[in-house]
């Protein structure tokens, strides 16, 4: 496993390892698991994401690649 150094205030570390005890987990843990619902993965991760899913709704690349035009569409138009 790949370690990290970050500077964080003091305010924020100390949240953080409060955090970390209130719900009975690691600051390492806090953060992965923060990263993961912040939706920061690898490209080749996020690839397999995309393709399961277009499993899933039993749509061809191309027609995803449709529907997603269509919601980026309407997301910018509201």
């Amino acid at each position: 496993m790949a370690r990290i150094t970050i500077s964080l205030s003091d305010d924020r570390h100390r949240a953080l390892k409060e955090a970390a005890v209130r719900q009975g987990k690691t600051i390492g843990r806090l953060v992965e698991e923060s990263l993961e619902l912040y939706g920061v993965r690898s490209v080749e991760s996020a690839a397999q994401l995309v393709a399961r899913a277009r499993r899933n709704a039993g749509l061809s690349e191309q027609d995803a690649l449709e529907v997603a035009l269509e919601e980026a569409r309407a997301v910018r138009s509201s």
